[in-house]
């Protein structure tokens, strides 16, 4: 089920469920999403950013042209502040630390992304662990960089991959979770018209 947290005259913010695409893929199949369920009640609205099928939490999207060029401009300059809360594999062994490592398509498993020294693209990740359990640690992630699969490569790479993500861990450990355990709980950008600054928030279901 969509949250519907905030709407005005050319923005609302919503919280996605897991599962769901943010905008319409290729085939029959795959033209149910976030996007369409909303364009009922909101006939005008645009894509800004997006999340993952598997990733739920929250997004913000617009409602005419002007309102998307200008949140559009804040997510390319990295103004909007964002956090995600993820439950990983293992023990992470430090408090907080920062992941800065080149992403890039995985050619021969595509969708799939992986670290990639030679041509990958600049990605940062800052990480608190707020929590551990006897096989899992909550963390707390804040993208700097906004890379396709950014979180679950660089999850991967720390030798911590997220629970239940069908990509980046192997089968019994996805398969034992209804989920992929990230979801976007925190979201703080500029009105588009306004320009004041505004703080959403959605609790974490897991």
């Amino acid at each position: 089920m969509i949250e519907l947290l905030y709407a005005d005259d050319v923005m609302v913010v919503v919280s996605k469920p897991a599962d769901l695409l943010s905008v319409p893929g290729i085939g029959e199949e795959k033209k149910d999403c976030l996007v369409s369920r909303l364009q009922m009640e909101f006939p005008t609205i645009r894509i800004v950013h997006r999340l993952d099928y598997a990733t739920s939490g929250l997004l913000v999207l617009a409602l005419n042209r002007g309102s998307h060029r200008a949140l559009s401009i804040q997510f390319q300059e990295r103004v909007p502040k964002k956090r995600y809360q993820a439950l990983v594999t293992g023990q992470v062994g430090d408090s907080k630390g920062e992941i800065n490592l080149p992403i890039g398509p995985d050619w021969e498993r595509r969708p799939r992304m992986l670290i990639d020294h030679q041509q990958g693209k600049p990605s940062l990740t800052h990480w608190e662990c707020i929590d551990k359990q006897d096989n899992c640690s909550r963390m707390l992630l804040y993208p700097h960089t906004g890379r396709s699969h950014q979180l679950r490569v660089h999850m991967l790479a720390m030798g911590h991959p997220i629970l239940g993500d069908v990509f980046y861990t192997e089968e019994a450990e996805h398969s034992s979770h209804e989920r992929m355990m990230l979801h976007a709980d925190q979201l703080g950008l500029q009105h588009p018209v306004s320009g004041q600054w505004m703080d959403f928030n959605s609790p974490c279901p897991f």
